[in-house]
């Protein structure tokens, strides 16, 4: 029996040397099944919301301006996806320090609107990008990097942790001068998630957690444009003419959607009731036009994602590619739940898109990048025997 064992997993091991993509063939379906189905998605839903933006064209510009970008992010997918990943392991630091180059421009010359100093424009091109979105992926990138250059040192050590930490903590307090908390606290949450799944104690988590939270805290004390997000969090409907209008308006088209929603295109909140319905709040969208069953094919499409997207970190056999899957899964899976839970009112207002539903061409070229690089960890060629191991 035992050698019959042995003999199956040598054949096994065979198999997957010859032919390196066939176990992971399924989940690289389904990733890009998930996100396909995302993208459509969310162009039918920002053709809608942004409609009533367009007073004087039959074809929203936004619309035309997210699906241009849908092009190139699908041609950037597939480009990240055949893009080696030592690559990307020895390009993480490089990659980290151009994203906080972007983001001290951004606070020395980025273009302000409504009060946040968020966007950098590229001379000439009248181009706009927000350099926090790709801060979030040359962060876990560089992080990655990091803590697989820490195998065999003792588990994780506090330098370890501490080093993965300041990857974070540097471009978040950047963002935080922009202000963008929420793009803030995402990046410290990726990269903590990140640092647990490579293995750090809590113990030694739990100090930099509760120093996060008191962070928080003093900054929604000290900031006026935070607490007013508090307060309208709190109590939506006691200030719903003033810091809970959106919340509310939220509320109401997710009331009037019901089970299978009003139909496409005829929602009313967009019609200027809903704030920024085509981007932080275009989940709204979907659920008055839509219903319950809009929202949960959304969700299912992230969720379908989000398995496929451990399916391969669990496959993965060296340390860096385990971690890099990780970290892409979770740059996609965590704000798409947290966008969730805001227009559901369980968080409070963070001005953070729903990946591939919003309007937002950086984020959405950002979550097609992390999309091929996850299909690109998925293809990596398989070893001929599970004993040894390699940090890239």
């Amino acid at each position: 029996m035992r050698g019959a064992a042995v003999s199956s997993q040598g054949r096994f091991w065979q198999r997957q040397a010859a032919h390196p993509h066939d176990g992971n063939t399924d989940v690289v379906a389904a990733v890009g099944t998930a996100v396909a189905l995302l993208a459509a998605l969310g162009a039918v839903t920002v053709f809608s919301a942004s409609a009533p933006l367009a007073l004087e064209t039959a074809v929203p510009p936004h619309f035309l301006r997210h699906v241009g970008a849908l092009g190139i992010g699908a041609c950037l997918a597939w480009l990240a996806s055949r893009v080696p990943l030592k690559f990307w392991y020895r390009t993480a630091p490089l990659f980290w320090g151009l994203s906080i180059l972007l983001l001290v421009l951004t606070a020395l010359f980025g273009h302000s609107v409504n009060g946040a100093r968020r966007w950098l424009v590229v001379p000439g091109l009248d181009i706009a990008f927000q350099p926090a979105e790709i801060a979030k992926l040359a962060t876990l990138v560089a992080a990655a990097a990091w803590l697989s250059g820490q195998e065999g040192k003792a588990a994780l050590t506090r330098h370890g942790v501490l080093g993965a930490l300041a990857l974070a903590a540097i471009p978040a307090l950047l963002c935080i001068t922009q202000p963008d908390l929420g793009n803030a606290v995402l990046l410290v949450a990726l990269t903590g998630i990140l640092l647990f799944v490579g293995g750090a104690p809590l113990r030694i988590l739990l100090g930099p957690a509760l120093a996060g939270i008191a962070g928080i805290a003093i900054y929604s004390f000290l900031q006026p444009h935070a607490m007013r997000r508090w307060i309208g969090f709190l109590d939506p409907w006691g200030r719903a003419n003033a810091e809970g209008f959106q919340l509310v308006q939220s509320f109401v088209a997710f009331g009037r959607g019901g089970w299978f929603g009003v139909g496409l295109g005829d929602g009313r909140q967009k019609l200027f009731y809903l704030p920024e319905a085509h981007t932080d709040f275009v989940l709204s969208v979907v659920a008055e036009e839509l219903g319950l069953i809009g929202v949960l094919f959304a969700l299912g499409g992230f969720a379908a994602l989000w398995v496929a997207g451990l399916r391969i970190t669990l496959r993965a056999r060296r340390r860096f590619p385990m971690l890099l899957a990780f970290g892409m899964t979770s740059l996609i899976a965590l704000p798409a739940a947290m966008n969730a839970a805001v227009v559901m009112g369980l968080l409070p207002t963070k001005g953070l898109t729903l990946p591939f539903i919003s309007y937002g061409r950086t984020s959405l070229l950002v979550s097609c990048i992390a999309v091929g690089i996850l299909i690109a960890v998925a293809r990596e060629p398989a070893r001929s025997t599970p004993a040894r191991r390699s940090r890239r």
